[in-house]
């Protein structure tokens, strides 16, 4: 392993030398050369942290792009004579070349196969949706680990019979140890053990992944390492910090493929239910839409323009006196006034008196 002042050095050094040489001297040759500097020192031992990147090559023209290695021409037009990948077949390889580990990764997390398998396929599902946003992605293999391990450690998921309890841990001491010290930690701590020391991000990316500074994910690393190290005797005999993550690396990788989890559905499949998905939601999304304007178009139509005060439902009232006056004549009453009122005015003359 080379680090990056190792290579930068002899680089540096050459550029001295023929900045110093003859023929970069001025025309005149009164200038004096500059004094070379010795070259930078390559680092004793081995590098301490995790690989450097790789120099940036200089740009085209210079003395060092002239001299270094390129690629061979016959690779170069075999490359250009390849298509460009479409994005069902950029999605294929993606799906191909991670979803198997990480189902693996996910029963880790949670414990259980089922739900490994399903949080992986609904990330993939997520991820076929927001392609354009994935495929352009630093890291796309990690946005999909991150959807996965944000799904199957939901906490709703608790309230599904199926998924309510872990499956039955391994039979093997060691391993069952692992396994009920994993399961015991908190989701986070759990979280940020299984991204540093199983999948082997470094700790600033582990604090992006599980969105806390990098203090914070570096206390939940010590608390869950000191956990798991309680049931774990040769990982609390381990003499440095290196040492404990080398070993639960190798322990964990060890769990993870001891253990028979489910085979993904292929990805043309998932494709397809992801396509299949979005359409229903979009139709219930239009069908919503649409019944919400004629809920609204109705109710307009029929309510009240103006205000109609109520109307009071009627009410028997009591302690009123009888109805009075005079009695209902019978017949025989109206006979005989009919017969009182003709003979008074065209009766006897004894009854009518002359006028004189």
């Amino acid at each position: 392993m080379v680090t990056r002042g190792a290579v930068a050095g002899p680089a540096k050094a050459a550029d001295r030398a023929k900045a110093a040489s003859p023929a970069a001297a001025p025309a005149g040759g009164d200038a004096p050369a500059p004094p070379e500097e010795p070259p930078a020192p390559r680092p004793e031992g081995p590098p301490v942290g995790r690989p450097a990147a790789p120099p940036v090559a200089p740009p085209s023209g210079t003395p060092a792009a002239a001299e270094a290695p390129g690629p061979p021409p016959s690779d170069t037009a075999e490359r250009a004579d390849q298509p460009p990948l479409t994005p069902a077949e950029a999605f294929d390889e993606l799906y191909a070349r991670t979803a198997p580990g990480l189902v693996r990764q996910t029963y880790l997390l949670t414990g259980r196969r089922a739900l490994a398998r399903e949080s992986v396929e609904r990330a993939f599902e997520l991820a076929w949706q927001r392609w354009p946003e994935v495929a352009v992605d630093r890291d796309p293999g990690g946005w999909v680990r991150a959807a996965a391990y944000e799904y199957a450690m939901s906490p709703w998921h608790r309230l599904r019979r199926t998924h309510r309890h872990p499956d039955a841990p391994p039979a093997e001491p060691g391993k069952r140890a692992l396994f009920d010290a994993l399961l015991d930690l908190p989701p986070a701590y759990r979280r940020t053990l299984l991204l540093y020391d199983g999948v082997g991000l470094d700790l600033p990316e582990t604090a992006a992944e599980t969105e806390a500074s990098t203090p914070a994910a570096a206390g939940r690393l010590m608390t869950a390492r000191a956990a798991v190290a309680e049931r774990l005797p040769e990982l609390a005999n381990a003499g440095s910090p290196a040492e404990q993550s080398a070993l639960l690396h190798d322990r964990l990788g060890g769990l993870a493929r001891a253990e028979h989890v489910p085979v993904p559905q292929p990805a043309r499949a998932v494709r397809t239910g992801s396509e299949n998905k979005a359409r229903l939601w979009t139709r219930a999304a239009v069908a919503g839409v649409a019944l919400l304007i004629a809920v609204t178009g109705l109710t307009l139509h029929t309510a009240p323009t103006h205000y109609e005060p109520p109307i009071a439902p009627p009410e028997r009232v009591g302690g009123v006196p009888p109805r009075g006056g005079p009695q209902k004549l019978t017949a025989q009453d109206l006979k005989l006034q009919k017969s009182l009122s003709e003979q008074l005015a065209h009766g006897p003359e004894r009854l009518v008196p002359e006028l004189r």
